[in-house]
């Protein structure tokens, strides 16, 4: 075979192998962010329902809903449209509704908390379905009603133990953050946080603006990961690892 003929048979099977890996990455990635093991365990199951509880349209690769939930209180005219529908909105990140951080502010709904739910699966899917939830099976699938379900038994932390409702210090050692963080973290978020903004060039949502901004958002992030995005959650280690990465996260640039 002539030379030429070599490089153009090689330069093929190297462009069809670049091909079938990136097929195949893109397949990897869209089954972790919105497909399920074949045999989940129960740490996975609760990140998914503490995904579906952040942001269940996002968590499913679903649009966002345009109208305001009905159940959502004429009093609070800050907030309107799909993000109304979300659990954490009436909620909160801390799971305590009206008892918790979103007493007040842009979220106040008077709505009750989460902690200490006890139901079972068949129980939690019934009171979706119903007034005033009314979330039907095409929003909230049979088998996300259970993830969820899981979520609110068995992955519910008591976030007043280890961050100070009043000022939001957090209760961890930055050292061993900082080892999880430039470990795990930082591969995507970079080093010092700023890989990737979620704001402006006025206003950056870096990973160091947003503890500091809502350390109970960030740790649920961090223990359930992220809706709708490639990343990891540490749920399958104790809380104070997880509480440790946020105190870490508190220490790095805002801007």
């Amino acid at each position: 075979m002539p030379i030429n003929s070599k490089i153009v048979v090689l330069t093929t099977c190297f462009v069809a192998g670049a091909a079938t890996a990136k097929d195949r990455d893109e397949s990897y990635h869209a089954d972790f962010v919105f497909g399920a093991p074949a045999e989940s365990t129960e740490a996975w199951e609760v990140t998914r329902g503490g995904r579906l509880y952040d942001n269940w349209y996002a968590t499913q690769d679903m649009d966002k809903p345009e109208d305001t939930h009905p159940a959502w209180p004429a009093s609070n005219v800050k907030k309107s449209g799909g993000v109304t529908t979300r659990c954490k909105s009436c909620h909160g990140w801390d799971y305590r509704g009206a008892d918790g951080k979103y007493g007040s502010g842009s979220y106040q709904t008077g709505i009750a908390g989460v902690m200490g739910y006890s139901g079972d699966a068949t129980a939690l899917e019934a009171l979706l379905r119903a007034e005033p939830h009314g979330y039907s099976e095409d929003m909230i699938p049979k088998d996300h009603a259970q993830y969820i379900s899981t979520f609110l038994a068995k992955g519910l932390d008591d976030m007043n133990t280890v961050i100070n409702f009043d000022t939001g210090e957090v209760a961890g050692n930055i050292q061993n953050g900082a080892a999880v963080f430039q470990t795990t973290c930082a591969s995507c978020h970079g080093f010092d946080g700023r890989a990737l903004d979620w704001g402006d060039a006025d206003e950056p949502g870096y990973v160091g603006t947003e503890a500091n901004a809502n350390p109970w958002e960030v740790l649920h992030k961090i223990r359930n990961g992220h809706p709708g995005v490639e990343m990891i959650a540490l749920r399958a280690f104790d809380l104070q690892v997880g509480v440790d990465v946020l105190a870490f996260t508190r220490t790095l640039p805002v801007k």
